[in-house]
């Protein structure tokens, strides 16, 4: 399919989706280094506990010079509920350790003032800080466009044909970038995560009340399938 095929027929999935779901509204935005921190506690778990281990890092540790000079495993113990959390917190006080010899500053903010290509590659030079991590504080932080690809987005874009089966994450990323307009990017990314969870479902996608089913691969793949077993 042409790339001017698939714009439009990402045009009409978001459309849609938009007329099943409703407009995201974008939540309150936090400071790039707060969203950074979030979404690195989000790996791995749900949005409720990560959000909660967030709550309760801030809560223990009330400024990040806090958070950087702890003994780890208290940092650890304060973002349990997040899970991994003997991974998390080390990678956590690395970047703010990092960032204190760098910028001689535990702040983002001056991701502000570049490009999106120079913040991307900032925070992915970052340890354990990869394109999906950097897309979501670019995006949801920064208001810079970038589209993020989590396991949903990834499947859901798999199963409708917006990129090819075999692209990764990352690839399907810079696909999604080049097919949806700039002003789009944060309410499709919301919408993909949505109809993931509720309906594109990993092992049990419920296609019968799917409502982009019409334009999906995965699902004219069943019919096709079925219509083939009974001729």
């Amino acid at each position: 399919m042409q790339s001017d095929q698939l714009a439009n027929k990402a045009a009409r999935v978001h459309h849609l989706l938009r007329e099943h779901y409703g407009e995201p509204q974008r939540r309150r935005s936090l400071d790039p280094l707060s969203e950074l921190v979030l979404t690195i506690l989000s790996q791995n778990t749900s949005d409720v506990n990560s959000g909660r281990a967030f709550d309760a890092l801030r809560q223990r540790f009330p400024v990040w010079e806090d958070v950087m000079q702890a003994d780890t495993q208290q940092v650890a113990d304060a973002i349990r509920m997040g899970g991994l959390s003997q991974i998390k917190a080390p990678r956590i006080q690395a970047i703010l350790r990092q960032l204190d010899v760098e910028r001689g500053q535990l702040s983002l903010d001056f991701l502000n003032d570049m490009t999106v290509e120079q913040a991307r590659e900032y925070l992915t030079a970052l340890h354990g800080v990869g394109p999906k991590t950097a897309a979501c504080v670019l995006l949801f932080s920064l208001n810079k466009p970038a589209f993020p690809v989590d396991t949903h987005v990834h499947r859901v874009g798999r199963r409708i044909g917006l990129f090819p089966l075999n692209a990764t994450p990352e690839k399907a990323s810079a696909l999604l970038e080049e097919l949806v307009p700039e002003a789009s990017y944060y309410s499709f990314h919301v919408l993909l995560i949505w109809h993931g969870r509720r309906i594109c479902k990993a092992s049990a996608p419920r296609c019968e009340v799917c409502p982009v089913k019409a334009e999906c691969n995965y699902y004219w793949e069943l019919v096709e399938a079925e219509e083939s077993l009974k001729s």
